[in-house]
């Protein structure tokens, strides 16, 4: 398939020395070039549907390709006829050649190449729920939801074998580079290689050899179906995190003899499994920076001449630049982060790093495929839109004077984008900062990295000429003044008074909220001794982040949930990241509990009724107790600036308290409004 100009040569002032090492070209085994070291990781979209492709995912991937990635692998396919996911692509027969020609054209034509993912999760399954269809090597369960797979047969196994290597084919037909074997992560042909998971006592169980076989008989059935030049890239575990299975030495014995023989023209180990320690999959930010680089290194002998693909919390450019200059690999992987920016090679390349819009590592991208949305993303509210890459918003067809009232993140969105289209935008915020509640997530255990989200847009907000009005509660006075023709209303929300409390607590004011209490505690250092109870109905990442607060300060501390168990709110990697912790902490939980009405606070002791029985416990020595529930929208401003005439819209939390996403998302829609 031909190819049109770099898009990063072509574009002015990409400068290669910035990177040398991240934009130096590489020659692949199978013989195809690729511009620079930077790919696309697989990131499944959840935006196909009836197991084809819609426009909506071509399109996200080109505009990857557009951001001036040299190689995508692309999410997931139904690659064997036993898989019939109706979201993943399917390409075990001629159905979608069509669509299929589309995206490779899409992809390709930017000088970007394409790789399908022949995978298989086996008996793994993230979401809540056994899988009724789920085969496997053994008659093991999985981990998380205990499922117990069909045991495929001998025969099955070299059908499926069959098949994606027919698959392989056909995606070469259609204009595709390679394809991508994932067998690490926990997915099938990783259960094939795992001694704790491989109970097979066949030709594919059993010695090392025989559970390597499905692996070095697929590859030798690609190569034998596709043509030379075709490539072939290959994920396997580079550390599973289950004791007995595949862990570093693991995998430098297994993957001499996996290539030996062979054509591979990249690996790339991967961490975690579908077990207890999935939140090695993607870590969050709670993870120090490259945490596995240091694995990456170990193996790399065990894999010879092969280009290396570093992959895990790989975020910035210079993070990239230093893995390839110094050799620990050829190739950085990025998933999360361009699915934040796929403009980040193209702003690397020029030099434009403050321009980069950074993935937070938060995992709301993760969380939403799990929960069968599309992908979405904190940081990024255009993932897949038509004019993705490098956005700036074109001009209004009208000036107007925008004000708006909050100054937090959907406040902050909103306003940087309608002073790009040309309007006079002013902005009040109560705080002499910017970031609202999540500069306040930001100062707490892991949430180093939200505070890319308010950065990027106080730049974009400079850049645009907003005027920022901070430490500044504004009145209907304050915003009447300034004559506007519409005012945004984003004043966020307050958490709600936990009913099963007396009313007179709260007047007394003696009981914070726990965002005002990490307020409160920012700069206490020294330990205060005795019990920190935290009443827990919110189930978001910054109360635990809190927690771990209250665990430094205190003696001991108890979270109670009405719920069944914390944390529910929560994408599954980030949950067990967040067990871990509390368990490591010693952080009690005790669920099914809310707080009984004859609590005796004076005398440091708590009351727990629980939920269905209405049996109480004491919590004795309680020395500070706080509450993280569902917010109520702070929206008064809004019906007395509407009596005034004015056109008010509610923005973020002060339409609705939701998550993130939603405030950033909210808030770029309301921009293009006025």
């Amino acid at each position: 398939m031909s190819a049109v100009l770099d898009p990063l040569v072509a574009a002015p002032g990409f400068d290669p020395s910035r990177y040398p090492a991240l934009f130096s070209p590489l020659l692949l085994p199978s013989g195809a070039r690729l511009k620079n070291r930077i790919t696309h990781a697989s990131m499944t979209t959840r935006m196909g549907k009836e197991q084809g492709l819609t426009a909506q995912q071509i399109r996200y991937y080109e505009n990857r390709a557009k951001g001036g990635c040299a190689l995508i692998v692309s999410e997931p396919l139904n690659a064997w006829r036993e898989q019939k996911n109706p979201y993943k692509a399917r390409v075990w027969n001629d159905d979608h050649v069509e669509t299929l020609q589309q995206w490779a054209e899409a992809v390709e034509r930017h000088d970007c190449r394409l790789l399908g993912q022949i995978q298989d999760p086996g008996r793994g399954r993230h979401e809540r729920g056994r899988n009724p269809i789920a085969v496997g090597v053994s008659s093991l369960h999985d981990d998380l939801s205990w499922t117990v797979p069909h045991v495929l047969s001998a025969g099955e196994i070299r059908a499926m074998i069959d098949d994606f290597a027919q698959s392989s084919a056909r995606l070469e037909r259609c204009g595709f580079s390679g394809v991508e074997i994932s067998a690490g992560h926990g997915h099938l042909f990783h259960q094939f290689m795992s001694a704790w998971s491989n109970q097979r006592d066949d030709e594919y169980g059993g010695p090392l050899e025989n559970r390597l076989r499905v692996v070095r008989d697929l590859i030798d059935a690609i190569r034998a179906a596709t043509k030379p030049g075709f490539v072939v890239g290959l994920k396997l575990p580079g550390d599973d995190g289950i004791p007995g299975s595949i862990g570093p030495a693991e995998a430098a014995e297994l993957t001499p003899p996996l290539l030996a023989g062979r054509t591979v023209d990249y690996v790339c180990f991967t961490w975690g499994a579908h077990a207890r320690s999935l939140d090695m999959h993607i870590p969050d930010m709670h993870w120090p920076r490259t945490p596995f680089l240091p694995i990456v290194r170990e193996l790399r002998p065990s894999i010879g001449t092969v280009p290396m693909m570093a992959v895990g919390l790989i975020t910035d450019p210079a993070e990239g630049e230093g893995i390839v200059a110094r050799g620990d690999a050829e190739l950085v992987a990025l998933g999360r982060p361009l699915v934040t920016d796929p403009a980040w090679p193209k702003k690397a390349g020029q030099g434009r790093v403050k321009d980069i819009r950074y993935c937070v590592s938060c995992n709301t991208c993760w969380g939403t495929i799990m929960e069968h949305r599309s992908l979405a993303c904190d940081n990024n509210p255009r993932v897949a839109a038509a004019e993705e890459v490098d956005y700036w918003p074109k001009p209004a067809a009208e000036r107007r004077k925008v004000v708006v009232v909050g100054a937090g993140i959907a406040g902050m969105e909103a306003a940087w984008v309608a002073a790009a289209r040309g309007h006079d935008v002013t902005v009040f915020g109560a705080s002499g900062e910017i970031g609202g509640k999540t500069r306040l997530h930001a100062a707490l255990p892991g949430g180093e990295n939200l505070s890319s989200i308010y950065d990027y847009q106080a730049a974009c907000a400079k850049r645009a000429g907003v005027k920022l009005e901070l430490g500044v509660r504004a009145g209907v006075e304050d915003v009447l003044g300034l004559a506007p023709d519409t005012v945004l209303v984003a004043t966020g929300s307050t958490p709600v008074w936990p009913r099963m409390l007396p009313a007179e607590l709260r007047a007394e004011g003696f009981i914070l909220d726990v965002r005002a209490l990490m307020a409160d505690l920012a700069t206490l250092k020294e330990p205060q001794g005795g019990t920190a109870v935290l009443f827990d109905m919110d189930h978001s990442e910054g109360t635990y982040a809190s927690a771990e607060v209250l665990r430094r300060l205190f003696d001991r501390v108890v979270i109670v949930t009405p719920r069944d168990r914390i944390a529910e709110d929560t994408p599954l990697v980030s949950r067990l990241g967040i067990l871990r912790r509390m368990s490591r902490l010693g952080i009690e939980s005790l669920p099914l509990h809310e707080p009984g009405a004859n609590s005796r606070f004076e005398d440091g002791v708590f009351v727990a009724r629980h939920v269905y029985t209405g049996a109480e416990l004491e919590i004795p020595e309680v020395a500070m107790f706080t509450y993280s529930t569902p917010r109520r929208a702070d929206d008064a401003l809004a019906a007395p600036l509407r009596a005034a005439g004015l056109h008010v819209r509610l923005v973020g939390d002060a339409w609705a308290p939701r998550t993130v996403s939603s405030a950033t998302a909210d808030g770029h829609a309301a921009g293009h409004e006025p």
